[in-house]
Protein backbone atom coordinates (compact mmCIF):
# COMPACT_ATOMS: atom_id res chain seq x y z
CA UNK A 1 0.00 0.00 0.00
CA UNK A 2 1.40 3.02 -0.87
CA UNK A 3 2.44 5.90 1.07
CA UNK A 4 0.00 8.85 1.51
CA UNK A 5 2.19 12.43 2.42
CA UNK A 6 0.32 15.56 3.45
CA UNK A 7 2.31 18.61 1.41
CA UNK A 8 1.65 22.05 3.27
CA UNK A 9 3.31 24.05 1.18
CA UNK A 10 2.36 28.09 -0.35
CA UNK A 11 4.43 28.13 -2.80
CA UNK A 12 2.87 27.24 -5.86
CA UNK A 13 6.28 26.83 -7.92
CA UNK A 14 7.95 25.04 -5.05
CA UNK A 15 4.60 22.55 -5.04
CA UNK A 16 4.57 21.16 -8.53
CA UNK A 17 8.22 20.43 -8.06
CA UNK A 18 7.63 17.97 -5.63
CA UNK A 19 4.73 16.87 -6.47
CA UNK A 20 5.46 15.25 -9.53
CA UNK A 21 9.28 13.05 -8.62
CA UNK A 22 7.27 12.30 -5.27
CA UNK A 23 4.44 10.66 -7.07
CA UNK A 24 6.94 9.12 -9.29
CA UNK A 25 8.88 7.23 -6.49
CA UNK A 26 5.69 5.85 -5.22
CA UNK A 27 3.98 7.82 -3.17
CA UNK A 28 0.27 9.14 -2.69
CA UNK A 29 0.55 12.85 -2.16
CA UNK A 30 -1.94 15.46 -1.47
CA UNK A 31 -0.58 19.16 -1.69
CA UNK A 32 -2.36 22.32 -0.49
CA UNK A 33 -1.43 25.80 -0.11
CA UNK A 34 -1.83 26.33 3.89
CA UNK A 35 -2.82 25.05 7.50
CA UNK A 36 -6.73 25.77 6.79
CA UNK A 37 -6.46 23.53 3.55
CA UNK A 38 -4.63 20.90 5.59
CA UNK A 39 -6.76 20.66 8.52
CA UNK A 40 -9.26 20.20 5.84
CA UNK A 41 -7.21 17.20 4.09
CA UNK A 42 -6.95 15.92 7.42
CA UNK A 43 -10.89 15.38 7.71
CA UNK A 44 -10.34 13.43 4.97
CA UNK A 45 -7.54 11.01 5.35
CA UNK A 46 -5.12 11.21 7.94
CA UNK A 47 -1.14 10.79 6.21
CA UNK A 48 1.58 8.16 7.03
CA UNK A 49 3.37 11.37 6.91
CA UNK A 50 3.32 15.49 6.54
CA UNK A 51 5.56 17.56 4.82
CA UNK A 52 5.47 21.12 6.70
CA UNK A 53 6.44 24.46 5.46
CA UNK A 54 7.78 26.69 8.76
CA UNK A 55 5.95 30.25 6.69
CA UNK A 56 2.75 29.36 5.68
CA UNK A 57 0.27 32.57 5.16
CA UNK A 58 -2.50 32.12 7.77
CA UNK A 59 -0.84 30.33 10.56
CA UNK A 60 3.07 29.94 10.93
CA UNK A 61 4.31 25.83 10.21
CA UNK A 62 5.58 25.94 13.45
CA UNK A 63 2.80 26.47 15.65
CA UNK A 64 0.81 24.26 13.77
CA UNK A 65 3.49 21.74 14.13
CA UNK A 66 2.44 22.00 17.82
CA UNK A 67 -0.86 21.64 17.63
CA UNK A 68 -0.64 18.35 15.54
CA UNK A 69 1.65 16.86 18.09
CA UNK A 70 -0.63 17.37 20.86
CA UNK A 71 -3.68 16.13 18.66
CA UNK A 72 -4.16 12.41 19.60
CA UNK A 73 -4.77 11.77 16.25
CA UNK A 74 -2.19 13.25 14.23
CA UNK A 75 0.68 13.15 17.00
CA UNK A 76 2.40 9.96 16.15
CA UNK A 77 2.17 11.36 12.21
CA UNK A 78 6.00 11.59 10.77
CA UNK A 79 6.38 15.22 10.53
CA UNK A 80 9.27 17.32 8.16
CA UNK A 81 9.52 20.93 8.51
CA UNK A 82 10.06 22.25 5.06
CA UNK A 83 11.96 25.90 5.55
CA UNK A 84 14.57 28.43 4.42
CA UNK A 85 15.66 29.16 7.56
CA UNK A 86 18.99 27.45 8.26
CA UNK A 87 20.20 28.45 11.73
CA UNK A 88 20.60 26.02 13.96
CA UNK A 89 18.46 27.67 16.62
CA UNK A 90 15.41 27.19 13.78
CA UNK A 91 16.55 23.42 13.21
CA UNK A 92 16.68 23.12 17.39
CA UNK A 93 12.70 24.78 17.44
CA UNK A 94 11.90 22.24 14.73
CA UNK A 95 12.46 19.58 16.49
CA UNK A 96 11.71 20.49 19.65
CA UNK A 97 7.93 20.85 18.75
CA UNK A 98 8.11 17.19 17.88
CA UNK A 99 9.19 17.25 14.09
CA UNK A 100 11.28 14.03 12.74
CA UNK A 101 13.55 16.50 10.40
CA UNK A 102 14.58 19.31 9.11
CA UNK A 103 15.04 20.34 5.41
CA UNK A 104 16.44 23.46 4.47
CA UNK A 105 15.88 25.28 1.19
CA UNK A 106 16.81 25.07 -1.37
CA UNK A 107 16.85 21.03 -1.73
CA UNK A 108 15.99 18.58 -4.40
CA UNK A 109 13.12 16.52 -4.53
CA UNK A 110 15.75 13.37 -4.40
CA UNK A 111 17.50 14.90 -1.03
CA UNK A 112 13.45 14.73 -0.12
CA UNK A 113 12.69 11.62 -0.95
CA UNK A 114 15.92 10.06 0.61
CA UNK A 115 14.64 11.98 4.23
CA UNK A 116 11.53 10.73 3.95
CA UNK A 117 11.90 7.19 3.31
CA UNK A 118 14.55 7.69 6.33
CA UNK A 119 11.87 8.83 8.50
CA UNK A 120 9.41 6.29 8.02
CA UNK A 121 12.51 3.62 8.51
CA UNK A 122 12.45 5.23 11.77
CA UNK A 123 9.31 5.92 12.55
CA UNK A 124 7.59 2.71 11.30
CA UNK A 125 10.26 -0.10 11.60
CA UNK A 126 8.92 -3.19 10.11
CA UNK A 127 5.66 -1.98 11.46
CA UNK A 128 3.73 -3.84 8.07
CA UNK A 129 5.18 -7.28 9.79
CA UNK A 130 4.77 -7.03 13.46
CA UNK A 131 1.94 -9.19 15.33
CA UNK A 132 -1.02 -6.90 16.70
CA UNK A 133 -2.82 -7.70 19.52
CA UNK A 134 -5.88 -6.43 21.44
CA UNK A 135 -7.82 -7.35 23.83
CA UNK A 136 -7.05 -10.76 23.52
CA UNK A 137 -7.71 -10.57 19.89
CA UNK A 138 -4.24 -11.51 17.54
CA UNK A 139 -3.35 -10.90 13.79
CA UNK A 140 0.06 -12.05 12.51
CA UNK A 141 0.73 -10.58 9.17
CA UNK A 142 3.47 -12.74 8.13
CA UNK A 143 1.54 -16.33 9.09
CA UNK A 144 -1.85 -14.78 8.01
CA UNK A 145 -3.27 -16.22 11.17
CA UNK A 146 -5.87 -14.23 13.32
CA UNK A 147 -6.84 -16.02 16.88
CA UNK A 148 -9.45 -14.72 19.98
CA UNK A 149 -8.01 -15.84 23.41
CA UNK A 150 -6.60 -18.95 21.67
CA UNK A 151 -9.05 -19.75 19.53
CA UNK A 152 -8.39 -19.84 15.45
CA UNK A 153 -10.37 -17.37 13.24
CA UNK A 154 -10.59 -18.01 9.98
CA UNK A 155 -11.64 -15.24 7.34
CA UNK A 156 -11.59 -14.44 4.05
CA UNK A 157 -8.67 -12.11 2.52
CA UNK A 158 -10.77 -9.10 2.25
CA UNK A 159 -11.57 -9.11 5.87
CA UNK A 160 -8.19 -10.06 7.00
CA UNK A 161 -6.41 -6.96 5.15
CA UNK A 162 -9.63 -5.14 7.19
CA UNK A 163 -8.81 -6.32 10.37
CA UNK A 164 -5.11 -6.01 9.75
CA UNK A 165 -5.69 -1.83 8.75
CA UNK A 166 -8.63 -1.21 11.85
CA UNK A 167 -5.94 -3.13 14.14
CA UNK A 168 -3.13 -0.58 12.90
CA UNK A 169 -4.84 1.93 12.78
CA UNK A 170 -7.16 2.07 15.75
CA UNK A 171 -9.88 5.26 17.64
CA UNK A 172 -9.62 6.82 14.34
CA UNK A 173 -13.02 6.66 12.22
CA UNK A 174 -13.01 6.12 8.42
CA UNK A 175 -15.30 6.52 6.16
CA UNK A 176 -16.64 4.07 3.22
CA UNK A 177 -14.56 5.47 0.81
CA UNK A 178 -11.87 6.04 3.33
CA UNK A 179 -11.64 2.16 3.89
CA UNK A 180 -11.82 1.25 0.22
CA UNK A 181 -8.94 3.47 -0.60
CA UNK A 182 -6.71 1.94 2.57
CA UNK A 183 -7.97 -1.41 2.01
CA UNK A 184 -8.98 -2.13 -1.60
CA UNK A 185 -6.35 0.45 -3.02
CA UNK A 186 -6.93 3.58 -4.87
CA UNK A 187 -7.28 2.07 -8.40
CA UNK A 188 -10.02 -0.85 -7.43
CA UNK A 189 -13.68 -0.22 -8.75
CA UNK A 190 -15.51 -1.43 -5.78
CA UNK A 191 -19.10 0.04 -4.34
CA UNK A 192 -18.80 1.60 -1.41
CA UNK A 193 -21.83 -0.49 -0.16
CA UNK A 194 -19.91 -3.63 -0.65
CA UNK A 195 -17.77 -2.16 3.03
CA UNK A 196 -20.32 -2.72 4.60
CA UNK A 197 -20.81 -6.64 3.74
CA UNK A 198 -17.59 -7.12 4.56
CA UNK A 199 -17.98 -5.12 7.98
CA UNK A 200 -20.67 -7.91 8.97
CA UNK A 201 -18.66 -10.93 7.73
CA UNK A 202 -15.75 -9.95 9.98
CA UNK A 203 -17.98 -8.91 12.89
CA UNK A 204 -19.25 -12.42 12.09
CA UNK A 205 -16.07 -14.21 12.58
CA UNK A 206 -14.93 -11.72 15.49
CA UNK A 207 -17.98 -13.29 17.65
CA UNK A 208 -17.03 -16.26 17.61
CA UNK A 209 -14.37 -14.95 19.86
CA UNK A 210 -16.19 -12.16 21.31
CA UNK A 211 -14.75 -9.58 19.40
CA UNK A 212 -17.08 -7.82 17.01
CA UNK A 213 -17.78 -4.99 19.63
CA UNK A 214 -14.01 -3.93 18.41
CA UNK A 215 -16.00 -3.13 14.95
CA UNK A 216 -18.21 0.13 16.03
CA UNK A 217 -20.45 2.15 13.63
CA UNK A 218 -20.43 5.39 13.86
CA UNK A 219 -23.74 7.14 12.26
CA UNK A 220 -23.40 8.99 9.74
CA UNK A 221 -19.74 8.36 9.33
CA UNK A 222 -18.34 5.56 8.58
CA UNK A 223 -16.35 2.55 11.53
CA UNK A 224 -13.85 3.11 13.97
CA UNK A 225 -12.16 0.14 15.82
CA UNK A 226 -11.61 0.78 19.63
CA UNK A 227 -11.61 -0.80 22.60
CA UNK A 228 -13.89 1.75 24.22
CA UNK A 229 -17.52 1.12 24.17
Amino acid sequence: MAVNILLVEDDAAVREMLLLPLRRAGFEITGVADVAQGKAALLERVPDLILLDWMLPDVSGIDWARELKRDPFTRDVPLIMLTARGEEEDKVRGLEVGADDYVTKPFSPRELIARIRAVLRRTTPDAGDQPVEVEGLTLDPVSHRVSGNGRTLDMGPTEFRLLHFFMTHQERVYTRGQLLDNVWGTNVYVEERTVDVHIRRLRKVLAESGHDHLVQTVRGTGYRFSAQV
